[in-house]
């Protein structure tokens, strides 16, 4: 059988698709596995060994399609479920399952305050896509493959050693899902170990702000790429992250997980995916009523307080780091 798998976006997103790859792989014999995304992600996917050919779009579907229909797929598992994934599976004119992407239950939310979703992670509703397949969870965590050339040496690199210092991912997407720099400096400030701050170059000048004065602070922003910042990550005692793509790629290292939520929420089910135990700390300001105020996030706090990260509980998310 040859399947071709569909996620676009973003970093978390498509390492939560990683477990249906590998099950499709394992429990359907003789089975060719395909994944489309988007160029920008490749590096997400380039080392796993459970997708046979990887294919790659930069804005529009149309850049692939000829090729995608020389390959004849014999079914479509789509787990991003969005009008251009509809109209890829009317061009390739190939059978399609599609996971619930449940968009009314999360508008009634966000916007209503009102929680009919179910009580599941995001990766349980991606396996409806492919239970026609008798496909089934394997219940093991995600994969994150990091290709040599990525691996970092912590030693030489820090002249630290593995399993001894903190990995903080400060960035986020959206402003309103990352913590403001004096909460993360206040964080850094209580934790007598060495902690490392990840993120894009775009988050470069908050992480000088946080690591000024603080000479057990690394700032590495914008200085690894993804798959570096993976290996860092992979080799920390904790880490410590707001909704982001490294918290997935931590859980997949079944790493500890100190995970900060701000304007969402882990009800949505992006929260880390970690079926074989439960090593993560949820960290969320219970009882505003505006939360979720978006299920992505906002450049500033629409109410313009910020309780939601502004009122995090700095003392207990420390605790839960050196537990």
């Amino acid at each position: 059988m040859k399947v071709l798998v569909v996620r676009f976006s973003s970093i978390g997103d498509i390492v939560l698709t990683t477990p249906i790859v590998r099950c499709l792989k394992k429990q359907l014999p003789n089975s060719e596995i395909h994944y489309l995304t988007k160029n920008k992600f490749r590096t997400i996917l380039t080392e796993n060994p459970y997708i046979d050919q990887l294919h790659t779009i930069e804005k529009n579907i149309n850049e692939i399609l000829p090729d995608l229909k020389i390959l004849k797929f014999d079914i479509i598992i789509d787990l991003h479920h969005n009008l251009r994934t509809r109209i890829l599976s009317q061009k390739l004119n190939v059978q399609t399952n599609r996971f619930p992407k449940l968009n009314i239950q999360k508008w009634l939310y966000v916007h209503f305050k009102i929680n009919k979703l179910p009580n599941v992670h995001i990766v349980e509703r991606y396996f409806e896509a492919v239970k026609t397949l008798s496909v089934k969870n394997d219940l093991l965590p995600c994969d994150y493959y990091i290709s040599k050339q990525d691996l970092i040496n912590v030693e030489k690199t820090f002249d630290l050693q593995p399993n001894t210092y903190i990995a903080f991912a400060i960035g986020a997407q959206f402003s309103t899902k990352r913590l403001p720099n004096h909460k993360i400096r206040e964080i850094c400030q209580k934790i007598a170990l060495p902690i490392v701050l990840l993120g894009g170059s775009e988050d470069n000048a908050n992480g000088n702000e946080i690591q000024k004065g603080l000479s057990h602070v690394y700032n590495t922003c914008g200085k690894f790429t993804l798959g570096q910042s993976a290996s860092i990550v992979q080799q920390a005692k904790t880490v410590i992250t707001h909704d982001t793509g490294l918290m997935h790629i931590a859980s997949a290292f079944e790493k500890h997980i100190v995970s900060i939520w701000g304007n969402t929420t882990p009800s949505i089910g992006m929260y880390p995916y970690m079926p074989r135990k439960k090593n993560f700390s949820i960290h969320e300001v219970p009882n505003l009523s505006c939360r979720p105020c978006s299920k992505i996030g906002f450049k500033e706090c629409p109410k313009k307080h910020f309780n939601c990260m502004e009122g995090q509980d700095i003392e207990m998310i420390v605790k839960n780091v050196l537990d």
